[in-house]
């Protein structure tokens, strides 16, 4: 059974920074594309980063380019999403989600396989 486990979310002010993680279990990490969504109140779910199997591609949607990062470690099945200069506009819950793939690519679209059950962020003015 695959699980995807996401923490370090929580409550921060403006301007501050957060890291997450997602940890990975019953599937060969390092054939999974990893990416990185959120969904705010009354909102849609927003693919932010998409990553690579082997860490080396990344897909950023332009509202968090300069300001988040995603990086991953294959000896531990975890992903991380770096948040830095965070705004209220980033409060949301912030799922992690797996594709098995072929190539190395990251998935910039919603055709995830496996998701976690989110984690909560809120960003404080």
């Amino acid at each position: 059974q695959v699980q995807l486990v996401e923490s370090g979310g929580g409550l921060v002010q403006a301007g501050g920074s957060l890291r997450l993680s997602c940890a990975a279990s019953g599937v060969t990490f390092s054939r999974c594309a990893m990416g990185w969504f959120r969904q705010a109140p009354g909102k849609e779910r927003e693919l932010l980063i998409g990553l690579s199997r082997s860490g080396t591609r990344t897909y950023y949607a332009d509202s968090v380019k300069g300001r988040f990062t995603i990086s991953r470690d294959n000896a531990e099945n975890t992903v991380y999403l770096q948040m830095n200069s965070l705004k209220p506009e980033d409060t949301a819950v912030y799922y992690c989600a797996a594709k098995i793939v072929l190539f190395d690519y990251p998935v910039a679209s919603n055709e995830y396989n496996y998701w976690g059950q989110g984690t909560p962020v809120t960003v404080s003015s």
